[in-house]
C-alpha cells in the first residue's frame, strides 16, 4: 500500500488525536529514551505518529532534542 493511501484510510489500529498526541509527547519520548514499550503506556501514539507527519516532525525534534541535552 502506497504511504498517500495509508494516510487516506488511516492506521487500521487505535489512534490518538492530535490534540492527544501532543499533550502525551513529552512523556511518549521519555518513554522511548527510557527503553520502555512506549506503544504500550501510551497505546495510539505509534499509530498517529506514522500517519501524521506534523506531529511526526514535532516528535523527531523533541526526541533529538532531548537525546542531546538531557531529560
Amino acid at each position: 500500500m502506497s504511504e498517500w493511501l495509508g494516510r487516506i484510510l488511516g492506521p487500521g489500529r487505535p489512534e490518538v488525536t492530535c490534540d492527544e498526541c501532543f499533550e502525551l509527547l513529552d512523556r511518549y519520548v521519555d518513554l522511548e529514551l527510557g527503553q520502555a514499550q512506549a506503544d504500550a503506556e501510551l497505546p495510539g501514539m505509534e499509530a498517529h505518529l506514522e500517519g501524521c507527519p506534523a506531529c511526526r516532525e514535532e516528535h523527531d525534534l523533541l526526541l533529538d532534542y532531548v537525546s542531546a541535552h538531557g531529560r
